[in-house]
């Protein structure tokens, strides 16, 4: 029998660390099988490559001497081979050289996914205190994060072109008055087809924003974190230039990219281009999580992108998510198009895996709401927009809005999900308005 001892004594950081949203909704997905979750931002499970890295492994192993080296422990850094084919798909994408984006394979970091380098960039920047700035609302897994390591948030309005630049500059203007603009360390943003609006930040905003960035770096630089983990599931339309690509001195931007949502989560594969003085820090914090990324990983990702198919399954993707994406569109404007629309808006997203839902602010889609456990009973599942919002002591959380995803549904059963969802919206607002649901 166990003697009766006193609680361990947990550090400040572990008791500002929360429980992340997103274990709760997928466990609740697991107990009920019969669930359509429209909450849990996961891939497509029929487009995981699995006969395409069954001929990369064969390939890699087959050589004997090359398998086992792949099977050694790697470099903190990476794969240089890998990180030098990184650096030429970055520029690819930009349209750029190397040169012109001052960079070389050095300023190239692999990472065990982009959420390991999105921490550990926020480990070597920010002491508990300072500020962080964030879209609002933001990717809640990263501003977990930035919770457990004692930030403050202070979050930014956005609207149909992104991140609201005029504000944020309103912003920065303040704590320079106030003698606080030492204490903001870091600006986030992800720019492209945004968890969870589905937003992407306009081409004017980014010059934009990139130029506050440089005016208020002064007495210290402030690092724009640029999160494109779904630039390359852009589906409409051509992307906008990444802020990177307008950093061409690499002073104040780093920009992070993952191979979850483009190929595949489970090989926990993500990589950051970094300013200079900024390599040798992370690399030293990476140094005490890991040694450095798994190398068996980063020797498939290499075989891959020398092989050409990257970017023939980047491109099945986008056919893919398209028209999944329009199939969640449809079933939105059939099924909750004539749902007091003067009060009911989603938006349009140019790809990646999320359309955001907003209602009646009477109508309340948080966890604890009536909607929620409507919702459940109607057998589908959503992610409450209050989870969205980060930690801005400022600010209190709408909680009329919702994130849904259509990259793991089903094609047919996005309809489904969402005339499931839309019924238990109508039953929700016919009580509250003393009327039968409709």
């Amino acid at each position: 029998m166990k003697k009766d001892l006193p609680a361990f004594g947990l550090s400040r950081k572990a008791q500002r660390t929360v429980p992340q949203a997103i274990n709760y909704l997928l466990q609740v997905a697991i107990d009920h099988e019969d669930m359509i979750s429209l909450a849990a931002g996961m891939v497509d499970e029929q487009t995981l490559p699995a006969p395409m890295l069954r001929r990369l492994s064969d390939k890699l192993l087959d050589d004997e001497h090359v398998g086992r080296k792949a099977l050694q422990y790697g470099s903190t850094e990476g794969l240089l081979g890998l990180r030098e084919a990184l650096l030429e798909h970055v520029c690819g994408l930009e349209g750029m050289t190397a040169e012109q984006l001052s960079l070389s394979a050095a300023n190239v970091v692999v990472s065990s996914g982009s959420q390991q380098i999105l921490y550990i960039l926020t480990d070597v920047l920010v002491d508990p205190g300072d500020v962080v700035i964030t879209e609002w609302p933001s990717y809640f897994v990263y501003t977990g994060g930035l919770r457990s390591l004692g930030a403050e948030v202070h979050a930014i309005d956005m609207d149909a072109d992104g991140m609201r630049v005029d504000r944020l500059a309103e912003v920065l203007a303040d704590y320079r008055r106030s003698g606080q603009l030492h204490r903001v360390k870091m600006i986030y943003t992800c720019d492209y087809c945004q968890n969870p609006t589905g937003i992407t930040l306009s081409g004017p905003r980014r010059r934009e924003l990139l130029e506050v960035v440089r005016a208020y770096s002064t007495d210290r630089r402030i690092c724009l974190v640029e999160d494109a983990a779904y630039r390359e599931l852009m589906v409409e339309g051509d992307p906008p230039p990444s802020i990177k690509s307008g950093d061409t001195d690499n002073t104040l931007v780093a920009l992070v990219q993952s191979f979850s949502k483009s190929f595949s989560p489970g090989m926990r594969a993500g990589y950051a281009v970094l300013p200079d003085d900024l390599v040798a820090p992370v690399l030293d914090q990476k140094g005490n999580h890991d040694f450095g990324s798994s190398n068996l990983i980063q020797n498939l990702l290499a075989e891959l992108m020398a092989s050409g198919e990257y970017p023939r399954h980047v491109a099945m993707l986008r056919r893919l998510y398209r028209a999944k994406r329009d199939a969640m569109l449809a079933a939105l404007a059939e099924h909750l198009g004539d749902f007091e629309p003067e009060a009911t808006a989603w938006t349009r997203p140019r790809g990646g895996l999320y359309v955001w839902l907003t209602l009646p602010e009477r109508i309340d889609t948080g966890k604890s709401g009536e909607l929620f456990a409507a919702a459940l009973s109607a057998g589908v599942l959503y992610v409450p927009g209050e989870f969205c919002f980060g930690p801005d002591p400022r600010r209190q959380a709408p909680r009329n809005c919702m994130r849904l995803t259509f990259g793991t549904v089903p094609a047919d059963a996005i309809d489904e999900g969402v005339r499931r969802l839309a019924g238990a919206i109508r039953q929700v607002a016919g009580r509250r308005q003393g009327v039968k649901a409709l």
